[in-house]
């Protein structure tokens, strides 16, 4: 890429695969919503978290909203669905995608339990569909008793087969186990976490194993669970645990070199995955109406073709 190529951002929505619906560059990841501070180092309140979701669905550049079955234990969904009704439903073409989780505490993941999962989901969120639905974390179980007939892949398919959802996608973070899922030949997207950064860019070959199998691919996380969009202050984390001192250092040299040309680095972190034409959608969590004001202003703020030179210098 060059000149105002290398950092414009994509005005026109991307279709998730063959046969899913058009969606932003932009997704609004919901997990922090459900109020979980044992993984995020703080808490939403409900309040909060319902008006950050209105804000999300008024924003006219945004128009997919990510969440799952066990965010906060259902709480995440509720809370969208409590904002969804506040704003008198969805507009047309804004996309919810939700994900099936095994029932809490349970150590086997069947295919009776993703249909359960999605139909809770669906009530939580006062949806009668989903476009989107995701496998959500299946490297916790066997492989082998995650594909077998009748098993969660299966239900997966059924409900698309139903006309229940649009398009199917497996959404984890390892990526060996995430490259049997896409072998499946089951999916129509991938979601993957945390592992395509500024600071870790493993599941660069993935991601081309997955487009080149005809998946589209959805990037989530890229500040890597908040240390390249926090301030110090704040003590972030780097991919939900405390950084590492070679982490910190790497993360202080990009943040120079941003500063060296006045850009902010969250906007830079952003832009490596929206910039990146393998991705189809990034997906970012938001704790705040004002979280999202920013994310649509990081997406946006001009990044000279200088700078992302320089940032290619600091890998692992």
């Amino acid at each position: 890429m060059s000149g105002e190529e290398a950092w414009s951002p994509r005005l026109a929505p991307r279709a998730l695969g063959d046969s899913g619906p058009y969606v932003s560059e932009l997704c609004i990841g919901t997990s922090p919503l459900g109020g979980m501070p044992a993984i995020y180092g703080y808490d939403v309140e409900a309040e909060t978290a319902i008006a950050t979701v209105e804000y999300a669905i008024e924003a006219p550049s945004i128009t997919f909203l990510d969440t799952s079955n066990n965010y906060g234990s259902g709480e995440s969904e509720r809370r969208i669905g409590e904002a969804i009704r506040r704003v008198g439903g969805l507009p047309k073409g804004f996309v919810v995608a939700t994900k099936a989780d095994p029932a809490p505490g349970d150590r086997e993941f069947s295919g009776a339990r993703v249909l359960e999962s999605f139909a809770e989901s669906l009530d939580r969120l006062g949806l009668e569909r989903v476009p989107v639905f995701y496998l959500h974390d299946p490297e916790a179980f066997d492989f082998d008793d995650l594909i077998a007939p009748g098993g969660p892949v299966d239900a997966m398919r059924e409900l698309k087969r139903r006309g229940s959802v649009d398009v199917i996608g497996v959404a984890g973070g390892e990526l060996d186990a995430m490259r049997r899922y896409v072998d499946t030949g089951a999916f129509d997207i991938l979601l993957n976490h945390n592992q395509y950064t500024l600071l870790d860019r493993s599941a660069d070959q993935l991601i081309d194993h997955a487009v080149g199998s005809g998946l589209a691919y959805v990037n989530a996380a890229p500040y890597a669970s908040g240390l390249l969009a926090k301030p110090w202050v704040d003590r972030p984390r780097y991919q939900y645990r405390e950084p590492s001192s070679d982490v910190l250092a790497r993360t202080r040299r990009l943040q120079d070199v941003c500063a060296s040309f006045d850009v902010p680095l969250a906007a830079a972190a952003l832009q490596f995955s929206t910039r990146d034409p393998r991705v189809t959608s990034t997906v970012v969590g938001v704790s705040s109406p004002a979280r999202v004001e920013q994310l649509v202003y990081n997406a946006a703020t001009h990044i000279p073709s200088e700078l992302w030179r320089e940032i290619q210098e600091i890998k692992e």
